[in-house]
C-alpha cells in the first residue's frame, strides 16, 4: 500500500514562510508517513511512488572545504604556525559558542556555522601538522641531507610497483621498483642504531633484463625480458625488511616522504618478519585471480585484475595510453565504481533508483533491512582488505557507498551531507589526500552524481529521452564536466570521446567486475571454476579494451589544451559557455543535429574532408619526416596505403599517429638504423594494426637491451628480422633504395651505435634522398670516401645526421650538396639540437633547412618520374 505523500515528500515549496500551524501539520503528516514508508521498504517491489526530497542540504559543505584547504596548506607549515592556528580557531569557536545565548536566532545560526568551520579547520590543521611533523622528526631527514649509507628496517605500507619504461636521451631509463614504507630502525655505518618512524620511498634498482611487469613478460616494453620478475615485486604490505641503502632527500614540495632510500636490488629482499594475516589473505586472493586469468587473451588478462582489485601490473603502455586518451583510466583503479557495483548486487540495480534497496539479492533472500546493512558492512570490510587498506581504497569505499546510496534511495538531499562527512573524515584521517588529484577527481565525480546528474536526467526525460539512457547520459556528462578541468591540469589534453566511450564501457563494466570478483573468491578453493568465471568475464573485459582502443584511434579523439591551473580555468569557462549554449540548443532539434554532426566530423575526421581543409597529407607525398620529438621516424611512400618506415622514434603513440594520418596500413619493411631508444622504442606503434613484412637492422647490437627488445617484438609477431649492409638494393612499388652504410663485416670507423647506423640512398619519383641515421664524423668521412660516394653527389633531400648536431663532416655535406635539408629534433631538447653551425653550413651551400621542432611533420612532394617536377614541402 502506497504511503501518502505530503508537500515535503514531493519537494513542493512555498515562497511564503510557513505558519506554526502549518509546520505542526506537516510534522504530524511526516510522522504518520515514516512507518508506512519503512514498512514498504521491506517489500520486494517497494513503494510505487517513493518520496522525493527538497533541495540538497549544503550546511556541511563549507566546513568540509575549509578543512580540505587547511590540510593542504599546513602539511609543510612550521609547527609554531600550526599551533597558533589551532589555538586561535579553538578560542574563537569557544567564544562564539559561549555568547550564542545572547544572540538573535539568525545570528545564533551564523555563530554555529562559523564555529563549525573553525573547529573543522582546527582539527584539519592539527592532523596535517602531526602528519607533516613525521617528515621532519627523527634521524632520517638529517641523514638524508648527508646522503649517508645506512642499514634500515622498514615496514612496507603499499604494494610495490615498477616504473614505466621511459626514454632518456638515446637510452631507455632502467626500470626501478618503488616501495612505500615506514622506517622503524636506522643504523649508520660506525654509529649506533636508533628507533624512529618516518615515511620513506624505497627505490630498488632492478638488474639488467628485469621484466617490466611483476607477473608476466611484456614484450612491448624495451626494458622487459623473459627473465623471472624481481622478488621485490612480490612483497606484501606490512612486511618488515632490512635493507642497506643510501639515503637522499625527498623532492621538495608536496612529497609525503621524509627521504628516499636507493637500494641495490641485485639480491632479494631480506625479510625480518612476514606480512600480517589479512595481508596474506589478500595476497592469496589477488594471486589466485592472476592465476585464473593466465590463460585469457592479452587484453582480458591485463584488464581483469585492474577492474576487480586495481592490479594494473599487466597493463601494457599501449593499452594504458588508450585508456588515458578516452578518459577510462578510472576503470583501472580501485574506485567507487567497483564498490558501487558490488553493493548494487546486494541492494539492487542502480538503474531502478527509487526502489533499488528493495530489488537486490538481500530482500529476495528474505534478509531484513538490518541484516542487509550488516551484509553491506561485511562486504565493505572484505573490499578494503582485498584491495588494500590504504587511503585510496578507503576513499573509494566511502565515495562509492555514498554514490550508490544516492542511486538506491533517491534521498539526494541527505546524501550531500553524507558525502561532505565522508570527505571530512578522510581528510582528517590522511591529510595527504587533500593534495591528491585522485581524491579531487573522486569527490568531483561523486558530487556531480549527487547534484548535477539528477537535474540533467530530469531535463533529458522531459525531452523524450528514455529514463535509463537519460540517467546514463546525465551521469557521464556531469562527471566529465566537473572532472575535465582537473584532467587537463595533468594531461594538457581534452578528450572528445570520453562521454561516448564511458557510456559504451559502462554496459560491460558491471558484468566484468561481478564475474571477476566471483573468480577472485572462488580461486583459492576451486581454480577450475575460477578459470571458467574468468573466461566469462573476459568477454566484457575485451569489450572495454576494444572501446578504449577504438576511441583512442580516432583522429580527433582529443585536442591539446594548455596545462596547469590556468588551462583548467580556461576549460572551466569554456564548459560553462558550452552548457549555456547547449541548454538553449535543446529547444532547436535541427541545430542540435547540426552540432552533433559537426562534433562527429571533428572526431572521425574523414580523410577526404581532412585533406580539403588541412591539406594534409598532400596527395603526391613521397617522404614524410614525422614529428616524434627528440628522435627519428621517416615514412617513404611505396604505393596506395603502403610505406617503408625508417626508424620509429621514442614513443609508440607518436609514430602511430603519424602513420594513421597518412593512411598507412601496410609496411613492407621497417628499417631501424641503430638500436638507440629514440629510434626503436616506438616500434610497437608502427606494428599496431598494420601488416609488416620484415624488420631490417644494423649488425651492431648495442645497446643490448634495446636490441633484445626488437628481437622479442619481431618474434612475438612472427616478423622476419634481417641485417642491412652496404650494397644491398631493394624495391617496393615505385620506391627503390640502396644501403650505403655500414659495410658488411663492420668498419674501423664504426666505434659505436651511431657510427653503425644504416644509411640509405632512396630514389622515388625522380628524387634522390640521402638518409644518414646518426652517423658521426668518422663514419661520415669513411662514407664520403667509399665506392658509393659517386652516387651521393648532389642529392635532392638530405636527412641530416644525428638530429643536426655539431658533429658533421664538411666533406660529406659538400658532396651531398642537398637542395633540401630536413632535421628531426624535439622542442626545447637539452642537447642544443640542431647546432647553429650545422644549420648555417647547410644554408651557406644554398640548402633550404626545415626542422620538426619548429615546422612540425614535413612531407616532401613533387619530383615527377623524370625528376623535372618542382620539389616542395608541406608542413603539418
Amino acid at each position: 500500500m502506497t504511503a501518502p505523500r505530503t508537500a515535503a515528500d514531493t519537494g513542493a515549496t512555498d515562497p511564503a514562510a510557513p505558519t506554526a500551524a502549518a509546520t505542526t501539520a506537516v510534522t504530524a503528516a511526516a510522522a504518520t508517513t515514516r512507518p508506512a514508508v519503512h514498512a514498504a521498504s521491506g517489500r520486494r517491489l517497494g513503494a510505487a511512488h517513493p518520496r522525493q526530497e527538497s533541495p540538497p542540504d549544503l550546511r556541511l559543505v563549507p566546513p568540509t572545504l575549509a578543512a580540505w584547504a587547511t590540510a593542504a596548506l599546513t602539511l609543510h607549515a612550521p609547527p609554531t604556525s600550526v599551533v597558533t592556528a589551532v589555538t586561535l580557531c579553538l578560542l574563537t569557536a569557544g567564544a562564539l559558542l559561549a555568547t550564542r545565548s545572547r544572540l538573535t536566532e539568525r545570528a545564533r545560526a551564523t555563530a554555529h556555522a562559523t564555529a563549525a568551520v573553525l573547529l573543522c579547520v582546527a582539527a584539519a590543521a592539527g592532523s596535517a601538522g602531526l602528519h607533516g611533523a613525521d617528515l621532519r622528526r627523527g634521524p632520517v631527514p638529517a641523514l638524508a641531507g648527508e646522503y649517508a649509507r645506512v642499514t634500515a628496517e622498514a615496514v612496507v605500507t603499499a604494494d610495490p610497483r615498477l616504473t614505466r619504461p621511459r626514454v632518456s636521451g638515446n637510452r631507455m631509463a632502467p626500470a626501478s621498483v618503488l616501495i612505500e614504507a615506514d622506517v622503524r630502525r636506522v643504523e649508520r655505518a660506525g654509529g649506533g642504531a636508533q628507533e624512529t618512524r618516518a615515511p620513506v620511498l624505497l627505490i630498488v634498482d632492478t638488474p639488467p633484463g628485469a621484466p617490466a611487469t611483476p607477473h608476466d613478460d611484456r614484450s612491448s616494453s624495451p626494458s622487459s625480458s623473459s627473465s623471472s620478475p624481481s622478488p621485490w615485486l612480490r612483497l606484501l604490505p606490512s612486511t618488515r625488511l632490512r635493507v642497506e641503502a643510501r639515503l637522499a632527500p625527498a623532492r621538495a614540495g608536496g612529497d609525503r616522504f621524509a627521504a628516499v632510500l636507493r637500494v641495490k636490488g641485485r639480491g632479494g629482499p631480506e625479510t625480518v618478519s612476514g606480512p600480517s594475516g589479512p595481508q596474506r589473505l589478500a595476497g592469496r586472493l589477488r594471486a589466485g585471480l592472476r592465476e585464473a586469468t593466465d590463460g585469457l587473451p592479452a587484453d582480458a588478462r591485463a584488464l581483469l585484475p585492474g577492474l576487480v582489485v586495481g592490479d594494473t601490473a599487466r597493463i601494457t603502455p599501449e593499452l594504458d595510453e588508450a585508456f588515458r586518451e578516452t578518459d577510462l583510466t578510472h576503470t583501472l583503479a580501485v574506485s567507487g565504481a567497483n564498490f558501487t557495483i558490488l553493493l548494487a548486487l546486494l541492494l539492487g540495480p542502480p538503474g531502478l533508483a527509487q526502489n533499488a534497496e528493495r530489488r537486490g539479492l538481500a530482500p529476495r533472500l528474505g534478509v531484513s533491512l538490518r541484516g542487509t546493512a550488516l551484509l553491506g558492512a561485511a562486504l565493505s570490510l572484505g573490499f578494503v582488505v582485498v584491495c588494500r587498506p590504504d587511503p585510496s581504497v578507503l576513499r573509494a569505499a566511502a565515495c562509492g557507498s555514498v554514490a550508490l546510496l544516492a542511486l538506491a534511495t533517491g534521498r539526494r538531499r541527505s546524501l550531500v551531507p553524507a558525502l561532505a562527512t565522508a570527505v571530512l573524515l578522510l581528510v582528517l584521517y590522511d591529510p595527504w589526500l587533500a593534495r591528491g588529484y585522485g581524491f579531487l577527481l573522486s569527490v568531483l565525480a561523486t558530487g556531480a552524481l549527487l547534484t548535477l546528474a539528477p537535474r540533467w536526467s530530469t531535463g533529458l526525460r522531459r525531452r523524450g529521452v528514455p529514463p535509463r539512457l537519460a540517467e546514463a547520459l546525465a551521469a557521464a556528462g556531469a562527471a566529465q564536466a566537473l572532472c575535465a578541468p582537473v584532467v587537463a591540469v595533468l594531461a594538457a589534453r581534452v578528450s572528445l570521446v570520453a562521454i561516448p566511450c564511458n557510456l559504451l564501457a559502462e554496459f560491460a563494466l558491471a558484468p566484468a567486475t561481478v564475474l571477476g570478483f566471483l573468480a577472485l573468491a572462488t580461486a583459492p578453493v576451486a581454480m577450475p571454476a575460477a578459470q571458467a568465471l574468468a573466461w566469462c568475464a573476459s568477454w566484457p573485459a575485451e569489450w572495454i579494451a576494444e572501446v578504449a582502443r577504438t576511441g583512442a584511434a580516432l583522429p580527433g579523439a582529443g585536442v591539446d589544451w594548455p596545462g596547469g591551473w590556468a588551462g583548467a580555468a580556461a576549460l572551466g569557462a569554456v564548459t560553462l559557455v558550452a552548457l549555456s549554449v547547449g541548454r538553449r540548443l535543446l529547444a532547436h532539434p535541427w541545430w542540435c543535429g547540426a552540432c552533433a554532426l559537426l562534433l562527429v566530423l571533428l572526431v572521425v575526421q574523414p580523410r577526404p574532408l581532412t585533406e580539403v581543409i588541412t591539406g594534409w597529407p598532400p596527395p603526391d607525398w613521397r617522404m614524410v619526416m614525422c614529428d616524434v620529438g627528440q628522435g627519428d621516424a621517416m615514412v617513404l611512400a611505396a604505393g596506395e596505403g603502403a610505406a617503408v618506415v625508417v626508424d620509429a622514434g621514442p614513443e609508440p603513440a607518436l609514430v602511430d599517429r603519424c602513420l594513421r594520418s597518412l593512411a598507412v596500413t601496410s609496411v613492407p619493411l621497417v628499417v631501424l638504423t641503430h638500436f638507440h631508444a629514440d629510434h626503436v622504442a616506438g616500434l610497437p606503434g608502427v606494428l599496431r594494426g598494420r601488416e609488416v613484412g620484415a624488420v631490417a637492422t644494423t649488425a651492431l647490437e648495442e645497446p643490448a637491451d634495446q636490441a633484445a627488445f626488437v628481437r622479442r617484438l619481431a618474434a612475438a609477431r612472427h616478423i622476419p628480422l634481417t641485417r642491412a649492409a652496404a650494397g644491398e638494393a631493394r624495391r617496393a612499388g615505385g620506391l627503390s633504395w640502396e644501403v650505403v652504410w655500414p659495410p658488411s663485416g663492420g668498419h674501423p670507423a664504426s666505434e659505436g651505435p651511431n657510427d653503425a647506423s644504416v644509411a640509405m640512398l632512396v630514389r622515388t619519383a625522380g628524387l634522390r634522398l640521402l638518409l644518414l641515421g646518426d652517423l658521426e664524423p668518422p663514419a661520415q668521412r669513411a662514407l664520403a670516401g667509399s665506392a658509393a660516394a659517386r652516387s651521393l653527389a648532389g642529392v635532392d633531400v638530405l636527412k641530416v645526421a644525428h638530429h643536426g648536431s655539431a658533429h658533421q663532416d664538411p666533406g660529406l655535406l659538400r658532396l651531398a650538396d642537398p637542395r633540401l635539408a630536413l632535421i628531426s629534433t624535439g622542442r626545447d631538447n637539452t642537447y642544443g639540437h640542431p647546432a647553429p653551425g650545422t644549420v648555417a653550413a647547410l644554408r651557406a651551400r644554398g640548402a633550404r633547412v626545415l626542422r620538426t621542432d619548429r615546422d612540425g611533420a614535413l612531407a616532401v612532394t613533387g619530383g615527377g618520374e623524370d625528376g623535372s617536377g618542382e620539389l616542395a614541402v608541406a608542413r603539418h
